[in-house]
């Protein structure tokens, strides 16, 4: 069998030898695109399962600044530039690209504008450029974006972007993860992998939605996966989450109550008259106990009001990019008759997106900006694990079956 009749989902793989005297044996090279990369954690994340950064590009020049402050190689490979307006021939051959495409227009907390809105319809962009490397297609692809992806119009911008990729030959699969289960932050993503596959494969169906619901794909997903045969569906069993075993008082800065950047008494007492009579009296026993504990607040907007949320379940909430001031967290302290209050520091943050060691010089929102709109770090790595190089092993698997068989021939 020729070679790329052997490659599995009718296409050859990029390759690269074993080592320079066995050039026989070719494996598939873990080479990826790193597309709205942001700061760089959808990197941290594969990198931690052996895969290799080709190419990586975000519009912002304020998180590619971060991104180069970590990572010392970024003149190698990212480009600052509108992805409207990126070539394909300024990309090079990899083997996954990876699109963690804006999510404005597809958050419940957004505009709800949909891949139709002035942000999120960079993932038009994405298309276009896998479409335009034809031949040079990358054989996996990895979306990530907002649960609110799923239901955006009804559900059609979700549909549509996933015949979007069957169009360019890719069967699809799609899961949840929620970095709950991996650090102390409530951030559920919604994640899209497409395997380029023969366009003329047929539709994987089952008689009923019950069939796809599992620990990563909850009821509203099955029931889409089900209600929706038109799309040329590739699911993959995956194992259980893992279950977290932190808190968040684990990846809180040591800072002095007494020191910046601990917000003045009045400003704190300012906060605790923000909250409603049922968060007040939470805030209140944590005050009263013998102890200290910890929880985290956000301002809503309540009934034309700016109201304070109290969180006490050891999780903080999810991070999210300071626009304007807002949606900055706050850690509330409080114990032994006191309390205190400040925003969560950058380091803290990137503890809570598993990025520890990320190298930080960058002002204090700007900071918060690009780790509230980045990913988890171990979610990242834990899909690379369990989906993306188990895909790689069984190309190598299909790459020995033939040489095999030549070799019993001979």
């Amino acid at each position: 069998m020729a070679a790329e009749e052997a490659a599995p989902y009718g296409r050859r793989w990029p390759t690269s030898s074993r080592n320079d005297s066995d050039t026989s044996y070719q494996e598939p090279r873990k080479t990826f695109a790193e597309f709205f990369a942001g700061i760089g954690l959808m990197r941290m994340g594969l990198e931690c399962q052996g895969w290799r950064i080709a190419f990586a590009n975000d519009i912002d020049p304020q998180k590619a600044a971060m991104y180069e402050a970590h990572f010392h190689d970024s003149e190698k490979q990212y480009l600052l530039a509108d992805i409207h307006h990126i070539r394909a021939t300024q990309v090079p051959t990899v083997t996954l690209a990876t699109a963690s495409f804006p999510c404005n227009d597809l958050s419940l907390a957004g505009s709800r504008d949909g891949l139709r809105g002035k942000q999120s319809s960079a993932f038009w962009g994405f298309v276009r450029i896998l479409d335009e490397l034809d031949e040079r297609k990358p054989p996996l692809v990895l979306i990530e974006n907002v649960p609110g992806f799923l239901t955006s119009h009804g559900g059609n911008d979700f549909r549509d972007a996933l015949l979007a990729l069957n169009r360019l030959g890719y069967n699809v699969d799609a899961f949840v993860v929620d970095a709950v289960r991996f650090v102390p932050q409530s951030r559920a993503r919604l994640f899209v992998v497409g395997v380029l596959a023969g366009r003329d494969r047929e539709p994987e169906t089952h008689d009923t939605f019950s069939f796809y619901e599992s620990d990563t794909r909850p009821k509203a997903l099955a029931g889409f996966v089900f209600t929706h045969p038109e799309i040329r569906w590739s699911i993959r069993e995956l194992p259980s989450l893992p279950t977290r075993a932190v808190k968040l008082e684990t990846v809180l800065e040591d800072i002095p109550t007494g020191a910046d950047p601990w917000w003045s008494a009045d400003r704190a007492a300012y906060l605790l008259n923000q909250m409603s009579q049922r968060h007040r009296d939470i805030a209140n026993k944590m005050i009263s106990r013998r102890s200290w504990s910890y929880g985290t607040v956000f301002r809503r907007i309540r009934n034309e009001k700016s109201m304070a949320e109290l969180r006490t379940d050891g999780l903080a909430g999810c991070l999210r990019t300071p626009r304007g001031g807002s949606g900055r967290q706050i850690l509330f302290k409080a114990g032994y008759g006191k309390y205190f209050a400040r925003l969560l520091t950058p380091r803290e943050c990137a503890c809570l997106m598993g990025a520890d060691n990320f190298t930080i010089s960058a002002p204090l929102n700007q900071a918060l900006f690009g780790f509230g709109d980045a990913v988890c770090v171990p979610v990242i790595e834990w899909i690379a694990k369990n989906y993306l190089n188990p895909i790689l092993e069984e190309r190598l698997q299909q790459q020995a079956a033939p040489r095999a068989a030549v070799e019993v021939a001979v």
